[in-house]
């Protein structure tokens, strides 16, 4: 090769290689300035919240008689946009339900049921059977009637027709306490019991009921004392379990799954799914299903995101209890958690309520910019209005938000409040 012929190749090569990185170069200027502009109105768009965030705070004569706590903070943009006594510890009233969501989505994913067993414990002779039916309660607050008629069925598709035996409600799967940690005995409290039929500690009554009612007969039953007049027990079956060796299969389970749990506790702010749901966060960390280490989980995942959960005070898992203290921070920064892992927000989300569209908060924000931009929780007790959640601002950006009215008489003066800030964080 001639060397005229290489000096001409390495020109041509130098050339394309110079223009190559032209336009890289004019590529990285492009993004870099794109960049500076995205910038430049994030800077601006959070002052100007910030502005009106303050003038709506400063105007407020709700705030002359009562205690504020909030935070704001952009997820697409990761970072605090606004913060008024936000590490003030303060009565979070049901919002405390994100707290048990998120800790036991985080335990769990969103696949976990709430189940309850039948077991056939003992031996079927033609149409009899002689042994117990156990039912074991798996703290199902879903179970209603027409899941009670499907365990009668199954029962009759069988062939029972006489029981010499008990009724055995198993509600082992729990500490024996009936109320939560900080509950006024005169509210209408939910009662916590692993085995409930309508919401109601009566199980096996009902069960014997309704067998009763399709027939079936229960023998023996002069055995029983005038104060335990019916082939029932309450206590716990034994820890063996001897399975029915001529029925097969000797059990079987009824089930409702973890999104249908949470999207009650969370749109209708349900008491008794949210304590369920408490209890069941205590078995994911193989520890018996106690309040004690319902607590414990949920200040594991406190700690685990940064925080001093020393600092904080968790009683329960509705937020009933008037013993429970956060900040607007924390709740933050579990909605922050929430928003960064999937496997939690795919089920969060859908199960908060829909600002003006359903849930606690279908009356509310619905002829304003917040309507169906906002899902959040509301908590309410006495003296205490919250509200905490997500908000898509008008750039498209998500914000996480919590806000907590401490001292208010009228819990409209807080929640209207709260929609002041929601439209504001939504408004163009």
């Amino acid at each position: 090769m001639k060397k005229t012929t290489i000096i001409a190749i390495f020109s041509l090569l130098s050339a394309t290689m110079l223009r190559a990185q032209t336009d890289v170069n004019s590529q990285f200027t492009i993004h870099n300035s794109q960049f500076t502009e995205d910038s430049t109105q994030l800077s601006t768009f959070n002052s100007q919240l910030s502005t009106k965030l303050d003038s709506l705070i400063r105007e407020a004569k709700l705030l002359e008689t009562s205690q504020l706590g909030l935070m704001v903070w952009n997820l697409t943009a990761d970072s605090a946009l606004y913060a008024y006594n936000h590490r003030q510890r303060m009565r979070p009233a049901s919002t405390m339900k994100l707290l048990t969501a998120i800790t036991a989505l985080d335990l769990y994913g969103g696949n976990h049921p709430f189940t309850t067993e039948i077991r056939y414990e003992g031996r079927l002779s033609g149409r009899t059977f002689t042994g117990n039916i156990v039912c074991v309660g798996g703290m199902d607050p879903a179970f209603n009637s027409g899941d009670m008629h499907y365990v009668v069925d199954r029962i009759r598709e069988i062939g029972i027709d006489t029981i010499f035996g008990r009724i055995v409600a198993d509600k082992s799967m729990k500490d024996t306490l009936t109320l939560g940690q900080g509950w006024c005995w005169d509210d209408d409290n939910p009662c916590l019991s692993a085995l409930l039929i309508d919401r109601k500690d009566r199980f096996a009554d009902r069960l014997t009921k309704e067998l009763r009612d399709v027939g079936v007969v229960f023998m023996d039953e002069g055995r029983w004392t005038k104060e335990d007049s019916s082939p029932i027990t309450h206590h716990p079956s034994p820890n063996s379990h001897h399975p029915s060796p001529n029925l097969q299969p000797s059990t079987f389970n009824l089930q409702h799954s973890f999104d249908q749990i949470l999207s009650r506790m969370m749109k209708q702010s349900d008491n008794l799914y949210a304590e369920a749901v408490f209890y069941h966060a205590a078995l994911a960390t193989s520890r018996p299903a106690t309040q004690k280490n319902a607590r414990a989980a949920v200040r594991q995942l406190i700690q685990k995101l940064g925080y001093e959960a020393s600092q904080y005070t968790v009683a329960d898992g509705s937020g009933l209890s008037l013993y429970n203290y956060l900040s607007p921070e924390l709740l933050t920064a579990f909605l922050r958690y929430a928003w960064r892992n999937e496997r939690i927000f795919l089920h969060l989300e859908p199960s908060l309520p829909v600002a003006g569209v359903d849930g606690t908060l279908k009356d509310r924000m619905k002829k304003s910019a917040a309507y169906g931009n906002v899902r959040a929780k509301t908590g309410t007790v006495t003296g205490i209005s919250s509200l905490a959640g997500y908000a898509t601002a008008p750039n498209g950006h998500r914000l996480a938000f919590a806000i907590i009215n401490q001292g208010v008489l009228k819990g409209k003066e807080g929640r209207d409040f709260q929609d002041a800030v929601c439209t504001l964080l939504c408004n163009p």
